[in-house]
């Protein structure tokens, strides 16, 4: 094996007649090549932070203003500042060197001071969000519009790179205790009958004026000490303290697009999406993605970019802790039981398609069996945290078990290659809740749960994902995602014979088979953690429920936002289906801010409660219930850009909730605001990120989205994608031992809610027209 190879790439021995030294120039070759490759890198990451530290200048305007500067200097005339002459005080000879090095230094500083000011002015103008509240059917204000001239001026000197703006970004803004206390209030009140309102009342009463004053003052430190003061708190106590499984609980997944299927063949379509994998990470290392901007102007933060690739979560007894790397040569396959380590680069380049084809088939074809423990032994990152990390630290700190382990943890990403088909078929919606069920969990044993993202593909050539969601939030992977199926959908990558095109220019390194050595106890461990991924698997019920009815083209000829139109059907469906409304969360992104992630938007607002119950009133006349409608969604798509804007409310009491506990105090309006179920969660899967994706040129690349499992015991979890003009997927998840929720169920009252507004809206154009 190459492992072995390597080994004894090396080695000597004393004889008789001296020494015997026995070199193996091809491994130490690759040795070689490796280390050419590191610093290339380093080297590539240095000139990329140059590069940024210095955007929105450029190093050509430094040259032009030491021309200036000396011409200027040597011909008698005054620079700005008269700095030269200044410098020259303190140099020992006026010759022509030392002017011109005096002039290079002043040249400096007046580029410095330039960038310097380019770059705040940038920050000063992107923490405007008057653009936001704007609508879009209007002319901007002047306001805007002087806005909008001078962003294009202070960010055109310059081609930004992928994390070229991160010093421009501004911090997220702390909102005001007394504003967060009037926004929860509000979102609590058609959920509380008036007694427990009024509790309510009382408590955020004491609350602002009493404690919460003292934990607002350290959350504003905090503030302006750190560059966002929620996002390092909530990936800590959110995710990586949680000690619960994350499989199922935590983690999500992501499907193919389903109506895109180039070919049948497993390993071609592996060789295809890992080499499309490796060169986005290529672009990733290079900076060379291009930032998403909102309006081509306004930039996301980049930072969760970081951690796509290399990354793994690493169990703790009281917390986890995410590692990441800076490089990876080899990726880690699963199949039938078996890891194997796989070289992905040979002489400096990454493998091409019909290489990497070639490797994945020898895993294929290769009949051994699995090792004792080896085929379960991922059971151990499904299972609960605190029992993973002490068989981890007893079982897999050294030997042949710790470097088997590392290349699982240091590897780019995992590849399982599934021994069956993940099928689709829009007659048979089973297929397809199968589908996402395999991604969400699988058999419990063969998802590798802390890796960043476990690639997945079927026996037929179809393909998912399961990803870990500490390091970062679903846009990131989703846009990872869209980059390689447009891969497949604009270059073609197959011959008729469903085989990657091209032939490979060499014999790939071929795949190792990781040795373990994994004792009796260790197998009970696993076997141990494997009930508990059983019992999680077994109580989990998924519904993916294709609307190919309407789309968001009719949402929009409504003049409704896609999103608070589905939310309001949302509403209206888990009204009808559990008789009362609960607290409903949709996540949001906070990304226009440094470190930015996600905020909640709650969507049961009074506004959107009292809609649904005209609904249901027959004596509510047509007129009322679209008026009804269309202020809800207005309500909606207003706490949707407040959220964004930072002027959200649970990220905050939840950063309150963390100064309280470092304190040790107790506050019962803390404990009653935590203490509220997320009964329905909801999330938007992000479609079309990216100026390359048209789906008028490539209408077949189309994802189905992803799915995640419930928050609550007694709850739905829900993710949507809007997927073109005319087609819709929501992903319902629910637990089986729960009486009262059924996912089946939920998806005919979402069917029927989206039926209802439909027929509420062309019954209202047909009464406008008579």
């Amino acid at each position: 094996m190459a492992e072995a190879h390597a080994a004894v790439a090396f080695s000597f021995s004393i004889t008789h007649e001296g020494w015997d030294v026995n070199l193996d120039r091809e491994v130490l070759h690759l040795v070689w090549q490796s280390g050419v490759r590191s610093w290339k890198k380093r080297i590539a990451r240095l000139l990329n932070n140059v590069h940024n530290g210095i955007y929105p200048g450029h190093y050509s305007y430094l040259c032009v203003i030491i021309a200036l500067v000396s011409a200027m200097h040597l011909n008698g005339l005054q620079v700005p500042l008269n700095l030269p002459p200044k410098l020259l005080t303190l140099c020992p000879s006026q010759t022509i060197y030392w002017q011109l090095g005096a002039c290079t230094l002043s040249s400096l500083s007046y580029w410095l001071s330039a960038v310097y000011f380019l770059r705040y002015s940038l920050k000063m103008l992107f923490m405007y969000k008057g653009w936001m509240y704007e609508a879009q059917n209007k002319s901007p204000s002047l306001l805007t519009k002087l806005w909008l001239s001078a962003v294009k001026v202070l960010g055109g000197w310059n081609t930004p790179k992928l994390y070229s703006y991160q010093s421009s970004l501004p911090r997220l803004p702390l909102p005001s205790l007394h504003d967060t206390m009037e926004r929860y209030l509000r979102s609590v009140r058609p959920l509380l009958d008036d007694s427990m309102y009024s509790k309510m009342v009382k408590l955020a009463a004491e609350f602002e004026n009493g404690i919460g004053k003292k934990l607002q003052r350290y959350l504003l430190l905090k503030s302006w000490w750190s560059s966002n003061y929620v996002s390092d708190w909530w990936e800590e106590y959110v995710y990586l303290r949680g000690r619960y499984p994350l499989m199922i609980n935590s983690n999500f997944y992501g499907i193919d697009a389903i109506m895109l299927h180039p070919t049948t063949n497993q390993a071609a379509r592996a060789g295809s999406i890992i080499n499309s994998l490796l060169m986005f990470r290529r672009l990733l290392d290079r900076q060379e993605l291009d930032p998403i901007l909102i309006q081509g102007l306004v930039p996301l933060c980049s930072w969760q970019y970081e951690r796509i690739f290399n990354t793994t979560r690493i169990p703790g007894e009281e917390a986890d802790k995410i590692m990441h790397f800076r490089d990876s040569s080899h990726i880690a396959v699963y199949h039938k039981g078996r890891y194997f380590k796989v070289f992905i680069y040979h002489r400096g380049r990454i493998l091409k398609p019909p290489e990497i084809q070639m490797q994945i088939e020898q895993i294929l074809k290769d009949q051994s069996e699995p090792q004792p423990g080896e085929e379960k032994l991922a059971a151990l990152t499904a299972g609960i945290r605190t029992q993973w990390a002490y068989v981890r630290n007893k079982h897999f700190a050294k030997g042949v078990n710790k470097a088997s382990l590392d290349a699982i943890e240091k590897s780019a990403f995992v590849v399982v290659l599934d021994d069956f088909p993940y099928e689709f078929d829009m007659n048979d919606p089973s297929k397809l809740d199968r589908y996402g069920k395999v991604l969400l969990h699988g058999r419990g044993y063969d998802r590798w749960f802390d890796k960043s993202f476990t690639l997945c593909i079927g026996t037929n050539g179809r393909l998912g994902f399961n990803a870990e969601h500490s390091w970062s939030d679903a846009p990131i992977i989703a846009h990872c995602l869209e980059y390689i199926l447009l891969e497949e959908a604009e270059n073609p990558r197959f011959d008729p014979n469903g085989n990657t095109l091209g032939n490979p220019e060499f014999t790939p390194p071929p795949p190792c088979r990781l040795s373990w050595d994994i004792k009796f106890d260790c197998q009970n461990s696993i076997e141990a953690s494997l009930y508990v991924a059983n019992t999680l698997i077994e109580d989990i019920d998924l519904r993916i429920y294709v609307h190919d009815r309407y789309g968001k083209g009719f949402m929009k000829g409504c003049r409704l936002s896609p999103d608070a139109y589905i939310q309001m059907a949302l509403q209206l469906a888990y009204y009808r289906d559990g008789g009362k409304f609960c607290l409903t969360y949709e996540a949001t992104m906070t990304r226009l801010y440094r470190e930015g992630r996600t905020e909640t938007v709650r969507p049961c607002t009074v506004e959107s409660s009292t809609w649904v119950k005209a609904m249901e009133d027959k004596n509510t006349s047509l007129e009322e219930k679209i008026r009804l409608l269309r202020k809800a969604c207005e309500t909606h798509q207003k706490a949707i850009k407040d959220a964004m804007c930072g002027k959200g409310m649970d990220r905050h009491i939840f950063c309150l909730y963390v100064v309280s506990k470092y304190l040790k105090v107790q506050s019962p309006f803390i404990k009653e605001v935590l203490s509220e179920p997320w009964r329905l969660s909801t999330s938007q899967t992000p479609h079309g990120q990216t100026k390359r994706m048209d789906l008028k040129k490539h209408p077949k690349c189309i994802s189905a989205g992803g799915g995640f499992g419930p928050v609550a015991d007694d709850g739905y979890g829900v993710s949507y994608i809007i997927a073109g003009e005319d087609l819709l997927f929501f992903h319902i998840s629910n637990k089986k031992s729960c009486p009262t929720t059924d996912c089946h169920r939920f998806a005919r009252k979402i069917e029927q809610a989206l039926t209802d507004m439909q027929e509420l809206y062309t019954e209202y154009n047909q009464a406008a027209k008579m």
